[in-house]
């Protein structure tokens, strides 16, 4: 009895199923068997790519990609991965060139594609350009805890550590079962030598949170000190638990390595450049804006929910004790001690409470709100 005859796409599909699985060479062959019957089909070309960019056959991926944009100049897939792999084999350009036209064919609001594309920047070291897409992609997928996370580790590695930590937390807020922004904000207070702040979001996670032993480490360590726990207290047995399942004591060169390369891309789960493939439309505040066109806005601030507020310092204090909504009878002075404290358990930062303005820039400093203006 002959087989069946397959579409073109039953190849794609079956074949999409053996790569999610980490079944890269047999995807391949049976999208090449695929290419046999259906040689004009874009798809099967385009599957051929990412196989092969995932079992780092770059020149051949680069193959694949550039022959199914023969069939289809235009399409998104297509394009995403010949940039991917242009810039792993170092041809900047090219890269750059394949993901602007993604942006020129209306593709910016696109999550996944802008996701794939900011990732595949980052990994490479090329934080700015990944930031763009991230932003991108933000101004369309405005409560993505994913693209906050990325902003997040962007900034980081861009070196600024208020935007980190304003989009580390971001992402936290709006999705809180989401661990990785959670590690690594952990991770970064740890390395300023905020421990209890850090130990504020550790404590948050579960042991099965962690893909890498350096948070588990910290975790102990972090826990013994402040609790005072001795090595076989039955609240570390869950951590040490989950460090033997991840492959017992390292050594002590891995030791010192994990402490000097944990928030590197050293190949390690806590760095985003491994996350799991591993930002916000302003939605205005109701009544809050009541000036004249002509009239001066003053400045412009985001808070963790998204909410944008226009005014004064003095005018921004006031928004932000209304929309925080725990302190309706209260003053403001116990509004900012109030605020103030809850960012320094957070972040270790010291929010000066001596007038609107200083309060202002440093809760952005903790990352508690952004000043876009």
């Amino acid at each position: 009895m002959t087989e069946p005859f397959r579409s073109s796409e039953e190849f794609d599909e079956q074949a999409h199923q053996l790569y999610n699985e980490g079944r890269y060479d047999e995807a391949l062959t049976l999208l090449r068997e695929g290419l046999q019957l259906h040689p004009q089909s874009v798809e099967l070309h385009v599957g051929v790519g990412y196989a092969q960019l995932a079992s780092e056959q770059y020149a051949w991926a680069r193959q694949a990609f550039e022959f199914a944009l023969i069939l289809d100049p235009e399409h998104e897939d297509a394009l995403a991965g010949l940039g991917e792999t242009a810039l792993v084999i170092g041809h900047l350009q090219q890269a750059l060139t394949a993901f602007q036209r993604l942006i020129d064919l209306g593709y910016d609001d696109d999550h996944e594609l802008m996701l794939q594309v900011g990732r595949a920047l980052f990994r490479e070291g090329f934080f700015v350009e990944a930031r763009r897409y991230f932003e991108l992609a933000r101004a369309h997928h405005g409560e993505s805890a994913e693209l906050a996370a990325s902003l997040g580790y962007t900034a980081h590695r861009l070196g600024l550590e208020a935007d980190a930590f304003y989009w580390l937390r971001r992402a936290i807020a709006l999705d809180e079962g989401y661990p990785e922004p959670r590690i690594y904000l952990a991770n970064i207070l740890y390395d300023r030598g905020e421990n209890d702040a850090a130990l504020h979001h550790f404590a948050r996670l579960r042991p099965e949170d962690h893909f890498d032993d350096l948070g588990i480490w910290r975790t102990i360590e972090l826990l013994k000190v402040a609790r005072g726990l001795e090595d076989e207290h039955a609240e570390l047995l869950p951590w040490l638990a989950r460090l033997a399942e991840l492959g017992g004591e390292p050594s002590p060169e891995e030791m010192l390595l994990g402490e000097i390369e944990g928030l590197l891309p050293d190949g390690s789960r806590l760095d985003p450049n491994q996350l799991e493939l591993f930002g916000t439309l302003m939605r205005e505040v109701p009544e809050m804006h009541k000036r004249g066109a002509s009239e001066p806005v003053g400045h412009v601030i985001e808070t963790l929910d998204g909410l944008t507020l226009r005014g004064t310092w003095d005018d921004l204090l006031l928004q932000l004790q209304a929309v925080e909504g725990a302190w309706p009878d209260g003053t403001l002075t116990e509004f900012m001690q109030a605020f103030a404290q809850r960012g320094h358990v957070e972040t270790g930062v010291r929010i000066p409470v001596t007038g609107a303005e200083a309060f202002l820039r440093g809760a952005a400093e903790a990352g508690v709100i952004r000043i876009l203006e």
